[in-house]
């Protein structure tokens, strides 16, 4: 069973049809949408913030959510692929976006519908990104636009998780 825990006033609400690893740590303030997987040793810690992730939305194995206090929430939308070791910290990623395993983006950054942030990317505190795009690197650059193929890997690979859930979970 999953760690949740409330903090202070904010008790976690997870939508039934939300699948979570044996040893995930969902804490405080944190909603998670319908469809949705939080994968083995990923932790969602809404303690100074609040934690948002929408539909049919993955967080895999060993990803980090978090905020700084006073700044922005943490948002994940719909459809969102969030790669291994992912750290997402009081940012905005709206939907169908993959961030890349290991990827870093940090706190105001906003990431648009239809982007991939390649693993290992740093994305810098405050960025704005344009959709469509990849962008990879320390700091994150663009590095090129988004095939209509890689548009649609994102989703199909947002509903493989959606499934693949069901497989380790029920």
């Amino acid at each position: 069973m999953a760690l949740i825990k409330s903090f202070k006033s904010h008790v976690p609400e997870i939508h039934p049809s939300a699948s979570l690893a044996e040893n995930a740590t969902i804490i405080g303030e944190v909603e998670i949408g319908e469809e949705s997987s939080i994968w083995y040793n990923a932790v969602l810690r809404g303690d100074v913030g609040a934690i948002k992730v929408g539909k049919r939305s993955n967080i895999q194995d060993g990803a980090i959510l978090h905020c700084s206090t006073g700044l922005t929430p943490c948002v994940v939308g719909d459809e969102v692929v969030v790669g291994h070791n992912a750290i997402l910290h009081g940012c905005t990623v709206e939907d169908q976006v993959l961030i890349g395993m290991g990827a870093i983006v940090l706190d105001e950054v906003v990431i648009p519908m239809h982007t991939i942030i390649a693993a290992n990317a740093l994305v810098k505190q405050g960025a704005v990104l344009e959709g469509g795009f990849m962008y990879a690197g320390t700091p994150a650059k663009k590095i090129k636009a988004l095939s209509e193929s890689q548009i649609e890997m994102i989703r199909s690979g947002a509903l493989h998780y959606v499934e693949n859930a069901k497989l380790h979970w029920g």
